[in-house]
């Protein structure tokens, strides 16, 4: 047990930063239209009605 805590655990908690590190890394190369944020979009629940006026589903009648 003094084994794996004074070697094994520290390289397992070394190589885990290590591939974070590489990962967060990489953006680095990627194109320039990836590297900007996700878009946020608006709740499915939410839509636009042809007057530009938000308005819930709920609300359309059902047939």
């Amino acid at each position: 047990m003094g084994f794996f805590r004074q070697y094994i655990a520290p390289l397992f908690i070394v190589l885990i930063f290590a591939v974070a590190l590489l990962a967060v890394s990489a953006r680095i190369f990627l194109p320039s239209d990836m590297m900007a944020p996700a878009p946020i979009e608006e709740p499915i629940s939410v839509l636009l009605d042809h007057t530009g006026v938000s308005v819930d589903i709920a609300v359309f009648p059902t047939t």
